[in-house]
């Protein structure tokens, strides 16, 4: 028996591969099939079953490809109501896998389909369990991502609550728990950073298991939801609905663009311009009305919280040889309609004559020595919990997650300084108020960590409030 984990730091997502006398298991895989196929492969295996503990609502879900290339076929726990051929599993319905087991245990309340698979070991001995978004390490599954008229999201919590407490907490302490997601992923609120654990351990650990009573536990894990992000909800209906093949995807985002075929195809489409370097780099010289969210942070979920329009047509400018992996990121939270790249990226732009835009960025010490109390217009677009632990003083909180709301509450006449922790979003935010006519900006370098070193006067919520 061979269990491995296959982590997206990205996305902060787990997917599973169970192999067993050349049979082969896939749990919750991502949109591109290679990994799977490559790794069963290895084994000589066949891909018999592609589980599904739910329908994904921060990825768009690589079962159909994988299915269609692999013959694997697909299972979804009680109530799932597949449009496409798939198969719903039955309460504690058992699933051969070589000489193990793999038995569907319905466990809804982060979303009403949602399963966790029980592996029992080739002497029938429950091994470890694949809790998608129903148990983390340090936490629980939100419990707002479904709820409709008539189900609230204390409604789905209430659900949760006993299916942990009759098929998740009746199983041994030694059962090795492994969730969907780790630290980062927004499908929780206190998730760790680590990414297995027994389930012995978590009892002990885990806050949403120490609750004393099913309204006790109701209130712990509804309290302090941030809004989820907005791509969600669009996620979710493209996995319920089927989404289309990524090779269909790839076949028109893989496309050549000069400098002339960009501007041609921005002019009649309002294609967005997405340009994935690195912040510094990118801040250097890029094109005019581009945005900028660097594929090396966290750049899928970024994508999904700030462009709205899940078929907005999307040009990437990249570095040279990351064409593919950018256009399979996109793609991962549903983003489809990329239609080319710019053909040797920012050097192509300037070889045709072209002239780039660039971002005024400061190092902090410089921005120190510009500020002197209340004389600078400070956008800290950090999340609320860094902003209160200290900021600069005067520093208005403004988060990128939200910049589509708070765009219009800024004066243009006005120059803001931008900053973040360490300047990845910080860049974000400039480029996307350059490209929508702010012209005074001013970006702080290293952000945050490095403006502390500073003697800048800084302050949290606690010392203001006093």
């Amino acid at each position: 028996m061979k269990i491995e984990q296959i982590y997206t730091g990205c996305l902060a997502m787990a997917a599973y591969y169970i192999e067993s006398e050349g049979e082969a298991a896939i749990i919750d895989p991502l949109r591109e099939t290679a990994p799977y196929i490559q790794r069963a492969g290895k084994d000589n295996a066949r891909v018999k079953y592609i589980f599904e503990t739910h329908f994904h609502a921060d990825f768009v879900s690589g079962h159909l490809d994988l299915s269609a290339k692999t013959g694997g076929r697909i299972i979804y726990g009680p109530g799932a109501n597949c449009t496409f051929n798939c198969y719903e599993a039955k309460d504690g319905e058992a699933f051969k896998v070589g000489n193990i087991t793999i038995k569907a245990l319905h466990t809804p309340g982060h979303t009403p389909e949602s399963t966790t698979y029980l592996l029992l070991d080739e002497q029938g001995k429950p091994h470890c369990i694949f809790s998608g978004d129903t148990l983390f390490i340090g936490d629980v599954g939100r419990p707002d991502l479904a709820i409709k008229s008539n189900v609230t999201q204390e409604d789905l919590a209430g659900l949760l609550y006993e299916s942990l407490q009759t098929k998740i907490m009746t199983l041994p302490d030694d059962v090795i728990v492994y969730p969907g997601h780790g630290a980062g992923s927004a499908c929780g609120k206190n998730m760790s950073k680590e990414t297995v654990d027994t389930l012995g351990h978590q009892k002990q650990v885990n806050y949403a298991l120490q609750a004393k009573s099913k309204e006790q536990f109701v209130k712990e894990i509804t309290e302090g939801l941030l809004p989820p992000p907005q791509y969600f909800s669009k996620n979710a209906m493209m996995n319920k609905q089927g989404a289309v093949s990524l090779d269909e995807v790839y076949s028109h985002g893989l496309k050549k663009l000069s400098p002339a075929e960009l501007e041609v195809i921005v002019e009649e489409t309002q294609a967005l311009v997405l340009d994935t370097r690195d912040p510094q780099v990118f801040g250097q010289g890029f094109i005019p009305g581009s945005i900028n969210i660097g594929i090396n942070g966290q750049f899928a979920p970024w994508v999904g919280a700030l462009i709205t329009d899940l078929k907005q047509p999307i040009i990437v400018v990249c570095d040279e040889g990351k064409e593919e992996e950018t256009i399979m990121r996109l793609a991962r939270v549903g983003y489809d309609n990329t239609v080319g790249y710019l053909d040797e990226g920012i050097a192509g732009w300037k070889k045709a004559g072209k002239e780039p835009d660039t971002i005024n960025s400061i190092s902090a010490a410089e921005f120190a020595s510009r500020y002197t109390g209340n004389n600078l217009k400070v956008l800290d677009v950090r999340r609320p919990n860094e902003y209160s632990t200290e900021h600069v003083v005067n520093a208005e909180n403004k988060p990128l997650d939200f910049i589509n709301d708070w765009t219009g509450d800024l004066n243009r006449d006005e120059t803001h300084y931008v900053h973040c922790a360490g300047g990845y979003r910080s860049m974000i935010t400039t480029s996307i108020l350059k490209s929508r006519g702010f012209e005074k900006l001013v970006e702080v370098a290293g952000g945050y960590g490095a403006i502390s070193k500073t003697d800048i006067p800084k302050t949290n919520l606690v010392a203001e409030t006093k």
